[in-house]
C-alpha cells in the first residue's frame, strides 16, 4: 500500500463538459449522468476547472460576479453519489437557452495531480484541500480521477 501511485487507484472514466457549452447543455449533462459536477477541459483535453450544480444555482439566483477562488470548489466536497428529488432536477432546468457558457461560471482552481504522485501525497493535498476528490493530470491533460472512497478502498484492501 505505501508505494502506490496515483495511476494504481485512480478511475480513467472521467465525465468532463467543455467550457463552451452553454449551461442549458451543462445542465442537461449533469441530469442524464446523475451527477453532480464535472472537470472543465479545453478542446485540446487540457484541465482548466471544474463546475457543478451548485454553480447553476449560484448564477440562476445570484448576479455573476468573479468567483470565489480562497475556497475549495463545491464539486470536490460533496461526493456525487447525492441523490436529486424529481423537483430539484426540475429547477435545474433553464427556462430559454442561455448565452452565458460554463466558462462564465465555472472555477477555474483545480487541485490536481500527477499519476505518479504517491498515494501518502494525495492523502496529503485532500486533506490540506479539505477535499473529496483529485483529478489526475499528465502534461495538463486530465488522465483520471481519485475520490475518497477510492483511497477507502485502498485502505480496506491494504
Amino acid at each position: 500500500m505505501k508505494n502506490l501511485k496515483a495511476k494504481e487507484i485512480m478511475n480513467r472514466n472521467v465525465l468532463s463538459v467543455q467550457a463552451d457549452w452553454p449551461i442549458d447543455q451543462l445542465a442537461d449533462f449533469f441530469i442524464e449522468h446523475s451527477i453532480s459536477g464535472a472537470p472543465v477541459v479545453s478542446e485540446a483535453g487540457k484541465l482548466v476547472g471544474v463546475v457543478s450544480l451548485t454553480d447553476i444555482v449560484r448564477y440562476k439566483s445570484i448576479p455573476l460576479n468573479n468567483p470565489q477562488t480562497d475556497t475549495p470548489h463545491e464539486y470536490y466536497i460533496y461526493a456525487p453519489e447525492r441523490q436529486y428529488s424529481q423537483e430539484e432536477i426540475e429547477s435545474f432546468r433553464l427556462e430559454a437557452e442561455s448565452m452565458v457558457a460554463v466558462r462564465d461560471i465555472m472555477t477555474s482552481v483545480v487541485f490536481h495531480v500527477g499519476e505518479n504522485t504517491d498515494l501518502k501525497q494525495v492523502a496529503d493535498a485532500m486533506i490540506r484541500g479539505h477535499i473529496h476528490r483529485v483529478f489526475v493530470t499528465t502534461n495538463e491533460k486530465l488522465v483520471g480521477i481519485i475520490s475518497s472512497l477510492d483511497m477507502l478502498k485502498v485502505i480496506r484492501n491494504g
